[in-house]
């Protein structure tokens, strides 16, 4: 079976998983399931859980892990919404990747395309929020801070005013005529097209992805496991700081205030430890196979034994 999507950082995954036992395996961003595929091939008495809010890739995950049916669940949702409700347990380890699919990419009509004649950005096609909605009913003060916060756009106010007289005359009806309008803004420079940034922001918006990410790991450092392994990968800066944060605060013995003249808090609540101090990044040779690699960032975690 073909798949439409390569796995990043397939490898180095595997490799932060080395370890695992028995257990439950739970794939946050299934997508197509390059990773939960190759895991399952790899440990043949590890039971699966996979999440994705993506009608399309469940539907191609269901065949694509067909012979693994036996020890594999899917279910439809975002990943914040269903960790905490999932009765399986223990998980051994977790997998989130924060990217957007090659196939949602280069689907047209899924309207992330600068070149989309739609404009919706969804990755739960049946959502409330799309793209449309965000270009041509948010406050320009809204979109500035979209842009600004989300997208880390320097002219993050000119394009929020660009954008609403452009809407004023007509509706913004398609990526790709977004996509012109803030070419108007931010001139061609280097690889990267002008309109990533901003089309980053308005994704993030439309998804709330920031909010899933930091809602998982809310859960994680709730409900974590024993030795259960997390390996979270980003492909920007707001995303990587989550996790960067996160994982150095679980890791901290010491939670007296840094100012204290001694610890008087006993050392012993650091969570767990992370597997790098710094993330795992794309090998020449996958670049070279798959340059959407670039910006990949992983992270790994492991919950102690007494945590």
């Amino acid at each position: 079976m073909k798949t439409p999507h390569i796995p990043v950082l397939l490898a180095e995954v595997l490799d932060s998983f080395k370890d695992l036992e028995e257990g439950y395996f739970v794939d946050c961003t299934l997508g197509y399931a390059g990773h939960s595929s190759e895991i399952l091939k790899m440990y043949p008495k590890l039971k699966h859980i996979g999440i994705d809010r993506d009608d399309e890739a469940l539907a191609f995950s269901e065949k694509r892990l067909e012979a693994f049916s036996q020890r594999s669940r899917l279910y439809k949702g975002t990943f914040a919404t269903v960790l905490p409700t999932l009765k399986e347990k223990p998980v051994t380890a977790l997998l989130a990747d924060f990217g957007v699919s090659s196939l949602q990419l280069d689907k047209k009509e899924r309207g992330f395309s600068f070149s989309s004649e739609t404009l919706d950005m969804r990755m739960d096609a049946n959502a409330p929020l799309s793209a449309y909605e965000v270009v041509n009913e948010y406050s320009k003060e809204r979109l500035e801070y979209i842009f600004n916060v989300y997208g880390e756009v320097r002219s993050y106010r000119k394009l929020a005013g660009v954008i609403i007289e452009a809407r004023a005359k007509a509706p913004i009806k398609s990526a790709k005529a977004l996509s012109e309008i803030i070419q108007k803004v931010i001139p061609q420079g280097g690889k990267i097209h002008p309109a990533t940034l901003p089309f980053q922001a308005i994704r993030i918006e439309v998804n709330n992805e920031l909010g899933e990410i930091e809602g998982l790991l809310d859960t994680l450092e709730i409900q974590h496991y024993k030795n259960e392994v997390v390996s979270l990968i980003t492909f920007h800066s707001l995303e990587d700081r989550l996790v960067k944060n996160r994982f150095r605060k679980w890791a901290k013995a010491c939670i007296c205030d840094p100012q204290a003249m001694r610890c008087t808090c006993g050392k012993n609540h650091a969570l767990g430890k992370e597997l790098s101090r710094k993330p795992v990044i794309a090998s020449k040779e996958e670049l070279k196979i798959n340059p959407r690699s670039r910006s990949a960032k992983l992270r790994s975690f492991r919950f102690s034994n007494d945590s």
